[in-house]
């Protein structure tokens, strides 16, 4: 199942069409994204019977929404990949660097970011989508806490990550646009390997980013189990479980992003979000 999101509304999406699912179910499914993953359960049942006539809307790519719109709790891993782990300057990890994006940066796959003073970098991830309520979950059912996985940037901005003692990752990781998302959510059931997802990024139609999620040095089920132990997830929850090797501030000479810059994040199995990037806006209040 594909989950994606039209106008503000629910739609399961199959190919180039879409089912409207508050209306191909007759109103028993509601509208809102959020709260239909608070009823993942009943969605999965009522959706395994819908009939392809549901599908009467034709979908445009670009005319879709964040597949999460509004999530609770946002937890972001670093340093997952070991190529990352070593361009950083870091041996990997024994366990997972968390830290949060806030809810406000998350938006959907085709967008325009205004980009702040400082320097802007890219990061592929792979983000896994909550789909119960879930606490101390063990690491052979985590998979069975999760709605679905997405297609994630974790755009940064370095200047503001990286000052002070200890860093600023959550504030730097979080302008507005910094979480776009989608294009859909798809169910763990529609790949014949979950955790082996090829995941690619390119900057202006060049790859800087390509690995398979196997690499994780902490798969999702882990990520699950660990963050899960210390905290409740709730439906709707994002975890970006990390990126690859190939971010802008570690070429030589460093690559940040630039006005003009077309940005694709790509993972096998999913689809791929694209983003473009402009001149910051700024604000003037008035006196």
């Amino acid at each position: 199942m594909r989950l994606g999101v039209l106008g503000g509304r629910a739609v399961l999406v199959r190919g180039d069409r879409a089912a409207d699912v508050r209306r191909a179910s007759k109103g028993r499914l509601p509208t809102d994204p959020m709260t239909l993953l608070g009823e993942w359960p009943r969605l999965c049942e009522w959706a395994a019977g819908l009939s392809d006539r549901a599908y009467d809307i034709t979908v445009d790519p670009t005319a879709l929404g964040a597949p999460v719109p509004r999530p609770r709790q946002v937890f972001a891993i670093a340093l997952n990949y070991p190529p990352h782990a070593a361009e950083a300057g870091f041996t990997p990890p024994d366990e997972p660097l968390v830290f949060t994006k806030f809810p406000a940066c998350i938006t959907g796959p085709h967008t325009t970011v205004a980009l702040p003073a400082g320097t802007v970098d890219w990061e592929v991830e792979l983000v896994v989508v909550i789909g119960r309520e879930t606490y101390r979950v063990s690491e052979d059912r985590a998979w069975e806490a999760v709605a679905g996985l997405t297609v994630g940037q974790d755009l940064s901005e370095r200047v503001t990550q990286l000052r002070g003692t200890p860093a600023q990752f959550s504030l730097g990781k979080s302008f507005p646009g910094f979480g776009p998302t989608g294009p859909v959510l798809v169910t763990p059931d529609e790949f014949a390997d979950p955790d082996d997802l090829e995941i690619t990024g390119l900057l202006n139609g060049v790859a800087v980013q390509h690995d398979r999620t196997k690499s994780m040095i902490f798969p999702v089920p882990e990520l699950i189990a660990r963050l899960s132990a210390v905290v409740p997830l709730f439906p709707g929850d994002l975890v970006f479980t990390g990126t690859p090797a190939g971010v802008g501030n570690r070429m030589d000479p460093p690559r940040y992003l630039t006005e003009g810059d077309e940005l694709v994040s790509r993972i096998e199995g999913i689809g791929e979000i694209r983003q473009f990037f402009s001149a910051v806006h700024l604000r003037r209040d008035l006196p």
